[in-house]
């Protein structure tokens, strides 16, 4: 079987504003595709520009699936969440190579904006 995937991803740029409307919520999600053959257990790292980083974030994206995990709902093992309104960067890590990609769905303005990018 052949490597795809990296078992560690960075994402320079995270930021989730406040903003609701209607349905829509203004959230950020690290898109994960694993083709490694075993399920992938993933650790999520979000640092800070002014306090220590958040630790505790963890995913299971099993093989042949992807898993779209919502930074708005992923809660850490002491219940905190990723705060909104606040600049993050985020570290992905996993025990199996897995494709990061990280997706931003932005309502706060009259025009909704998506921007995705591959992590690096």
């Amino acid at each position: 079987m052949s490597k795809k995937g990296k078992k560690e991803w960075f994402i320079a740029d995270g930021y989730m504003s406040d903003t609701t409307k209607g349905e829509y919520v203004s959230h950020e999600a690290v898109c994960v595709l694993n083709m490694s053959g075993k399920k992938a257990n993933i650790d999520l790292t979000i640092y800070f520009e002014d306090e220590e980083p958040l630790r505790g974030l963890h995913a299971v994206c099993k093989n042949d699936r992807t898993n779209h995990i919502r930074l708005d709902k992923i809660v850490n093992d002491q219940g905190r969440k990723i705060p909104r309104n606040k600049p993050y960067a985020i570290h992905v890590k996993s025990d199996v190579p897995v494709v990061v990609q990280c997706s931003r769905l932005d309502v706060s303005q009259p025009e909704y904006s998506l921007m995705t990018t591959i992590a690096y």
